[in-house]
């Protein structure tokens, strides 16, 4: 199947993409403000630059949108045009987000991982901040 843009197009539309500050990442920052928790954002030093970092915690929260990084939501499908692009390029997001997520663990982070899906629906986010809230509160692993 063609692409029903024209590739000048199609650039600008994928250029306006952002990778920071995501509207499933501003939802769970402003929720983890209101239950009284201080972050920093996009830790550099730390590997995959996590979303939100709480020092205090050790705990790395990573905001994944589902298209992107290959959940097995509606929203995390392989497109039907272009699958040989596709296909490798997803595999290769969730292969850095695993290798991310164990050098962050091995350096004694926990790291807990929220899908963008999980945030869109206003009944599944406090379901979803919930399960945040207890996964940095426990000392366990996340």
């Amino acid at each position: 199947m063609a692409d029903v843009f024209s590739p000048k197009k199609r650039s600008l539309l994928m250029s306006r993409i952002r990778a920071r500050n995501t509207t499933p990442e501003g939802l769970v920052r402003s929720a983890l403000h209101r239950l009284g928790y201080r972050f920093r954002l996009h830790v550099s030093d730390l590997p995959g630059k996590p979303d939100i970092v709480l020092p205090r915690y050790r705990v790395a929260v990573q905001v994944r949108g589902c298209f992107w990084h290959g959940h097995t939501c509606y929203d995390g499908h392989i497109p039907r045009s272009r699958g040989s692009y596709w296909s490798p390029k997803i595999s290769g997001n969730r292969l850095r987000d695993r290798l991310n997520d164990q050098r962050l663990r091995r350096m004694g982070w926990r790291v807990i991982v929220v899908w963008a899906c999980k945030c869109e629906v206003a009944y599944r986010f406090p379901t979803e901040l919930g399960r945040i809230h207890r996964l940095i509160q426990s000392q366990g692993a996340a």
